[in-house]
């Protein structure tokens, strides 16, 4: 006797039958290329296999699961960004540009079929314990790794606030697999903080791209240029910044450039084709700016720093990005289920691929912080001098007898600036960015 499908493999034969029908279809949905025969072929493959294994498997098999798999396997095995996401994920993506959520803080990805750290988010678990961008995440809870798609890693990892999770790593240069035991906490949302290096010289540290990071930044912009004469010097910080909002990156570039494109996104079709350019902005900002990152910064931060680079707009500090240059899209699908699938490559204004590459600094200055120096006090310094005498003339256009206080202004600050004083490549780029304007004055311009 012939053997009959299930009800649930027919429905499920069905719309693979249609989703591939679909999938010839390039630029418009009434043109079917001249190869159905060839991939009719394979889907018979297909049905043949799902039958096989539901009539003779050693134990009773689920179609809708076997179904699943296969499309996983499918989509997941075009790049490591592509996935097929069952209605639990496809919530959780929501969650990372919008609502808040409790996990540990990282941005993950898969990188040749392993589960790798992109970067910590700063101010999370993961970030405080230590774990760092390029980690190889081997176990979650004991369970391994292996074979684990990347939204079920995800999932594993985030849960309800205060509740730990045993995370396994291994990282280039130990020996040994290094455990991090995490407490979970709700991942913050601020995006953009910032700090006074110095007066006339800023600090603003983008973590990632959300859907308020061009109006944060905005914010802590008017705040230093309308304060004591301006800016005279600007780092942004892209360090262990793992990407976000495609819109909110070409605005913040946006913001420092008056002409030129920003970023184009090339793609197979047409539609996924586009170019964004810049716009003349009401604030001149024509002073310097020096912008970090590592091998942590990636996709929209890079989208960032290639295009200040390409402008001459900005100097590029410290080390290669991590070299994401592929766009992706969402679509929902049927009963909750969504897939993320890449729909184009971007290029910097110079027409610069970055896709494995990587921005590469400008200058490559490794990370590294300075050590506390002690203070030492020499007879010399503790000589009497003219201020110190009774009566003495005060500096010109100083009130006589009253006391000269400065504001520290620590306390409006969200960044510690001593700590960041600290860090090699900040002092570096602050170091750039004064010596800028010390030979701009020599050179009156």
């Amino acid at each position: 006797m012939k053997y009959q499908f299930s009800e649930v493999t027919k429905h499920w034969i069905s719309i693979i039958a249609v989703s591939l029908v679909l999938i010839l279809m390039t630029g418009s949905f009434t043109r079917v290329q001249a190869d159905d025969e060839k991939t009719y072929k394979t889907l018979k493959l297909f049905t043949e296999v799902l039958e096989e294994l539901e009539k003779n498997y050693v134990d009773k098999v689920d179609a809708d699961t076997l179904i699943h798999n296969a499309i996983k396997g499918m989509v997941g095995n075009l790049d490591p960004h592509s996935s097929f996401m069952p209605p639990e994920a496809f919530d959780d993506l929501q969650d990372d540009t919008k609502g808040e959520f409790s996990g540990i803080g990282i941005v993950i990805t898969m990188k040749e079929g392993i589960l790798t750290v992109v970067s910590p988010i700063e101010g999370t678990p993961a970030y405080k314990a230590g774990i760092k961008a390029g980690d190889i995440i081997i176990k979650i809870d004991g369970l391994s790794t292996k074979d684990m798609a990347l939204w079920e890693a995800v999932g594993k990892m985030r849960g309800p606030r205060h509740k730990e999770t045993l995370i396994t790593v291994v990282r280039r240069g130990d020996a040994a697999p290094l455990e991090f035991l995490l407490k979970r906490d709700m991942i913050p949302m601020t995006s953009v903080r910032s700090a006074v290096l110095k007066p006339g010289y800023g600090y603003i540290r983008i973590t990632n791209f959300r859907m308020n990071t061009l109006d944060d930044m905005e914010k802590h912009l008017k705040k230093f240029e309308t304060k004591d004469g301006g800016l005279k010097g600007l780092i942004i910080d892209l360090r262990d910044n793992p990407g976000g909002l495609l819109d909110q990156a070409i605005k913040v570039s946006d913001l420092f450039l008056d002409h030129g494109s920003i970023v184009s996104i090339k793609g197979r079709l047409e539609e996924n084709t586009q170019v964004f350019d810049a716009h003349p902005d009401k604030e001149d900002r024509n002073y310097p700016v020096v912008v970090l990152i590592n091998g942590g910064s990636a996709s929209a931060s890079e989208i960032v720093a290639g295009a200040l680079q390409d402008h001459s707009r900005a100097l590029i500090l410290g080390t290669a990005s991590f070299g994401k240059g592929s766009v992706q899209t969402v679509h929902p699908l049927k009963d909750g289920f969504g897939i993320k699938y890449t729909i184009a490559r971007y290029y910097t204004p110079n027409g610069r691929s970055i896709q494995a590459k990587g921005i590469q600094p400008d200058i490559e200055v490794p990370f590294a912080l300075l050590p506390i120096k002690e203070k030492k006090v020499s007879v010399f310094d503790r000589m009497m001098k003219e201020k110190d005498l009774k009566n003495s003339l005060k500096p010109e256009g100083s009130a006589r007898g009253k006391s000269e206080k400065k504001k520290s202004g620590k306390s409006q600050q969200i960044l510690d600036s001593e700590q960041l004083g600290r860090d090699a490549q900040v002092k570096r780029a602050l170091d750039i960015l004064v010596s800028y304007g010390v030979f701009s004055k020599l050179n009156g311009s």
